[in-house]
């Protein structure tokens, strides 16, 4: 038989409490410290010297590294539990899965899916899943995808923009979220991306505009969401913004130099009355066309016309007004440590 030294002695007030000093021995060996191990397979505590049983009946307090999912594909899952609850889809998330497989069970989980999946829940995961693709596709990080996520939800508790596609709501979301995160995309990327056109992207983004700042008005958006602050308009996609990741996928030697270059120039840009109106696209790219030879990695313009998705003769036009006012843009005030060299640049 085992022992407890010492035993368990009663308290001041006399009732009973655990004694933690009260320690397990082996009665047979009476070593000390005992050399007692635990066999969790048959659940006993053995002595390890002579073999005595200890005690039976004992639990596993480690953790449990066993996987419990039947479609883990030869993965070592850990997992004994699903997924965390979404705080962007309604009620409390906790309803039990029928598996499809079995006999009868076929018709079960036809009807556990009747009675648990509303339509408003289906509607805004298929929602959900289709953003996710599409920040995804367009590299715009998580930031983008949880606050186009998250207008989308706002638009959907409100019943706000009835009439309007699904697509053309998701299309407004994503546009409206790269503009707070400052990932600037363009209508005609947008319409690239969810084949929505530019000019029903145009009216949803007016529409959803007018909406957040709204509600932002009457309950702070941005107490649940991923914004810093109420709801702001911002300004539209300007040059700038767009060099960046234009020369990016431009394979320069040297990017960052290019990129420099570029967009000082498209910021001085603004002052050329030329250029009044003209898309930021095609400034952008003749920005960086003007940018590349200046640094001597010079690219054709028709390369950077389809990066930049617009056609060559806009590139060059845009170019032409770049070069008759390159004594405006070169300037010392510009460019004060390195002044780059305009006779390095072409006519056309």
């Amino acid at each position: 038989m085992s022992a407890l030294y010492p035993p368990h002695p009663p308290s001041a007030s006399g009732e009973y409490k655990e004694d933690l000093n009260a320690i397990l021995m082996c009665a047979e060996c009476k070593e000390f410290p005992p050399n007692l191990i635990e066999e969790f397979s048959s659940g006993d505590m053995v002595c390890e010297s002579c073999g005595l049983v200890l005690g039976e009946r004992i639990i596993d307090t480690r953790s449990e590294w066993r996987t419990f999912s039947n479609d883990d594909q030869g993965n070592d899952d850990p997992s004994r539990v699903g997924d965390g609850p979404n705080l962007m889809i309604d009620g409390d998330q906790l309803q039990t899965t029928i598996a499809f497989d079995g006999k009868g069970a076929k018709n079960l989980s036809h009807l556990q899916n009747k009675m648990t999946n509303d339509k408003g829940s289906k509607q805004l995961l298929n929602a959900y899943r289709d953003i996710q693709s599409f920040t995804d596709s367009i590299n715009t990080g998580t930031q983008v995808a949880n606050a186009a996520k998250h207008i989308y939800k706002l638009v959907d508790d409100a019943k706000a923009l009835k009439g309007k596609s699904q697509e053309a709501i998701i299309a407004g979301c994503i546009f409206i979220a790269c503009r707070q995160a400052n990932a600037d995309r363009t209508f005609r990327e947008i319409y690239r991306l969810t084949k929505v056109s530019k000019k029903e992207i145009g009216r949803v983004f007016k529409q959803l505009e007018t909406f957040l700042q709204k509600a932002g008005g009457a309950d702070d958006i941005t107490k649940a969401g991923p914004f810093n602050q109420t709801y702001q308009a911002k300004a539209s996609t300007t040059a700038v913004g767009l060099c960046a990741r234009y020369c990016s996928n431009m394979g320069f030697r040297n990017p960052v130099r290019v990129e420099d270059v570029a967009r000082r120039l498209a910021k001085k840009s603004q002052q050329v009355a030329d250029l009044a109106g003209r898309s930021p696209l095609s400034v952008a790219a003749a920005c960086i066309y003007m940018a590349s030879h200046l640094v001597g990695e010079p690219k054709a313009s028709k390369e950077i016309a389809s990066v930049a998705g617009v056609s060559d003769g806009t590139v060059k036009t845009a170019y032409r007004y770049l070069y008759q006012a390159k004594d405006a843009l070169l300037t010392k005030e510009e460019f004060p440590d390195d002044m780059p060299d305009a006779s390095k640049l072409p006519a056309n």
